[in-house]
């Protein structure tokens, strides 16, 4: 356990940082699986650039690599295209 106050400090940090990266993170999987099952081409139109967002903001903060981004970008946009 830590025993210098700087340590637990950061374990509070930490913890508090866990969980909203959790929370970012669920959201925004949560937010492409919504995509993916939307049938109105332009209820998905409207709906992709809120979702990119949500993703830029993850690789902003490390928490996607910026590949992974890339990727489901890519994908999702030919996603809404084919509708």
């Amino acid at each position: 356990m830590a025993q210098h106050a700087s340590s637990k400090k950061r374990i509070r940090q930490d913890a508090r940082k866990r969980i909203k990266n959790r929370y970012y993170k669920k959201t925004t999987r949560s937010a492409i699986k919504r995509l993916r099952s939307l049938e109105d081409k332009k209820e998905a139109a409207a709906f992709l650039p809120k979702v990119i967002s949500m993703m830029d903001r993850l690789v902003k903060s490390s928490n996607w690599h910026k590949n992974k981004a890339s990727n489901l970008k890519s994908k999702l946009t030919k996603h809404v295209n084919s509708l």
